[in-house]
């Protein structure tokens, strides 16, 4: 591939020489919503099964749609304005939802004062301006000198649904259908409770039972994931329910085991599979999720210390080039990115928020470099869905925590401390990785790079905004580690910092959760996925898995060609995109509903009533998960059948 497309000169879509609308009023608040939007949706969504989707096609989308649709004119660099603008909140709310619940966490525990809606945007804010502003730099190293070497697998998918504009108005309408599908569903479900969310079927004989939730988001990312990686995930969940569970319950009846303070029986029979759950194989789901994260990095250390290197030679390289006065050539001035670093550096040092001093602060910069470099090139080569940036996440942790307890900051000093430093660098990474996908996009397009880098950091300032406000109204309705909110990931990193510095924790079933990570690695399976699942209740993974058999279905069928295979298979991607979004918006607005008073009672309880006349129980909520299995089969194959019945 290095031959091919060495010395060959680019051409991108809109020539340097036109210019035409890009950062405009249009684009900018149209960005600044979705980038609040999947923003808010993605956070919602993480924090229930510690999984996010990249938003950067469905904002492509939609951004397309605005700009034909709305305002009736063909603009594919404001349209890709939007998605740039729209995808960094999805990305900044990735980076923070796994680590920063973790403070929510101790607060509910009584072991420290809530954090604040600034501080957390602070953290959040930093994190972000910091990715944005280390990407800015290396774009001419990997995106330029690069091209057709890196592929950068969504930003030239979200360069395609651009050039394919023509169909930008009716696949963003599959989004909006999506959002509504979503929306409704999680309003009759969640709002109006007039069906059940989850679906149990107790098998007393094993000590467990089999569950489904029935929400669209589950079963969207099922089918967004696809088939492979949904019954890997599924394959955990039966692990851990169906054999993990019934030996403990059965071989372990009367023993008293830590952090149990009953007998397993007893607990078993007073609360169910649930409580065995909550009390054993939560911690062995931890140990595998730790030890898969660790082992991805290992894994691709190789090529992450290679990558580094070759990024620092290309970016090198660049610093004594003529400077270009082409428009598609153009970055934010150096001294300005050089500035606002020095300005983040010192804003972190004198910030409460991040317990580190000037020389911390710039230890953080250094390291958030590194994985900026890191995550940048990663994404390249193999996509946002496997950087490994919950492995990044683990070890800055792990270093954090030692040097915080080295230097002589120990208990929930040095605890919050870890979290904040790991919050930060975990956005980092996260935020590198999306910037440097939409300014390939861009450059394929014809786009400003200095335009989308200030669009970057509005996006990074509003998303910084609003998931402060996200976290802290998702907490007061549910709280975080409920069974609304599990917030797994976060969950996880506080269970890491706690034992590094010396909490009590069962290390006896980490390490079974260790071990049998390292058995599936042995195995050659993909180890997250497999932890994640064991990790996470059964009935979100058995959701996920039938959104995954949806998408093998889909897929199975018979197409005229791969052109049209691929078109339904998106679609469904866009539809269950736009699900996602629907339940997360809602999600948000129950949980605002849910701190309104009403007299005595709060707007959800006044809902609850009046759907609870017409209840409808666990087959209601089967019924719903049928017919969001049918609704997705619509957005796909039937669609396809009715557009061919229509062309006839």
């Amino acid at each position: 591939m290095k031959e091919t497309n060495k010395g060959k000169e680019f051409k991108p879509y809109i020539s340097a020489d036109r210019v035409v609308p890009e950062l405009t009023f249009t684009s900018v608040i149209a960005g600044i919503i979705l980038a609040v939007v999947f923003g808010a949706a993605n956070a919602y969504l993480g924090l229930r099964v510690g999984m996010t989707i990249s938003a950067s096609i469905p904002a492509a989308v939609i951004g397309m749609g605005i700009i034909k649709v709305l305002f009736r004119k063909n603009s594919v660099l404001e349209g890709n304005m939007i998605q740039t603008i729209g995808s960094s909140g999805e990305s900044l709310a990735a980076g923070a939802i796994f680590t920063m619940p973790a403070l929510f966490l101790w607060a509910s525990e009584g072991l420290m004062e809530t954090p604040s809606i600034v501080e957390i945007t602070l953290i959040a804010l930093f994190g972000g301006v910091l990715g944005i502003f280390f990407m800015v730099p290396l774009r001419k190293a990997l995106i330029v000198k690069e091209h057709g070497i890196l592929p950068y697998p969504e930003g030239t998918a979200c360069a395609e649904v651009m050039l394919a504009g023509e169909e930008g108005g009716q696949s963003a309408s599959k989004v909006f259908i999506g959002m509504g599908i979503g929306a409704g569903i999680k309003f009759i479900i969640d709002g109006l409770k007039a069906a059940s969310g989850t679906a149990v079927l107790a098998v007393d004989k094993l000590r467990t039972e089999i569950s489904t939730e029935v929400y669209p988001a589950l079963v969207s990312v099922g089918y967004i994931c696809g088939i492979k990686i949904s019954s890997y995930m599924f394959a955990g969940g039966v692990l851990g329910w169906l054999v993990l569970i019934p030996m403990i319950g059965l071989f372990g009846a009367d023993t008293v085991l830590y952090p149990g303070d009953t007998t397993i029986y007893e607990m078993w029979k007073a609360d169910g599979a649930s409580v065995l759950w909550s009390n054993y194989i939560r911690y062995i789901g931890a140990g595998a999720v730790a030890a898969g994260g660790i082992i991805s990095l290992i894994k691709t250390l190789p090529l992450i210390i290679r990558t580094f290197k070759e990024a620092i030679i290309g970016l090198k390289s660049t610093e004594g080039e003529a400077k270009s006065t082409l428009r598609t050539d153009q970055d934010l001035k150096i001294t300005y990115i050089l500035g606002g670093i020095l300005i983040v550096i010192v804003l972190i040092a004198i910030s409460p928020s991040v317990p580190v001093n000037l020389l911390g602060a710039v230890i953080i910069a250094v390291f958030g470099f590194f994985f900026a470099t890191v995550s940048s090139r990663m994404v390249g080569l193999i996509g946002s869905s496997n950087n490994p940036v919950s492995g990044m996440a683990i070890a800055t942790l792990l270093i954090a925590t030692l040097l915080l307890k080295a230097s002589g900051m120990t208990g929930m000093a040095g605890m919050t401390g870890a979290i904040a430093i790991g919050s930060i660098i975990c956005i980092i990474a996260a935020m590198a990785g999306d910037t440097s996908q939409d300014l390939k996009a861009g450059y394929i397009l014809g786009a400003t790079p200095k335009k989308q880098q200030i669009g970057e950091l509005f996006g990074a300032v509003v998303s910084a905004l609003a998931i402060g406000g996200v976290l802290y109204l998702l907490n007061e309705a549910w709280g975080f580690g409920t069974e609304e909110l599990a917030a797994p990931q976060a969950t996880l990193m506080k269970m890491i910092v706690e034992g590094v510095m010396g909490g009590e924790l069962p290390w006896g079933l980490v390490f079974i959760g260790v071990f049998i990570a390292i058995v599936v690695e042995i195995l050659r399976i993909p180890v997250l996925p497999v932890a994640i699942g064991l990790y996470l209740p059964l009935e979100l993974t058995t959701c996920i898995m039938v959104g995954g058999a949806v998408r093998w279905f889909v897929e199975s069928r018979k197409y005229k060609n791969e052109a049209e295979k691929e078109n339904v298979i998106n679609s469904g991607v866009l539809g269950c995109s736009g699900m996602i979004a629907g339940e997360g918006i809602v999600g948000i607005i129950l949980a605002i509903f849910a701190i309104i008073p009403v007299g005595s009672r709060t707007v959800s309880d006044v809902l609850a009533k009046a759907g609870n006349v017409i209840n409808t129980g666990q087959i209601g909520g089967l019924v719903i998960l049928v017919l969001i299995v049918l609704a997705v089969l619509k957005l796909t194959i039937w669609s396809k059948r009715s557009e061919e019945t229509g062309q006839k």
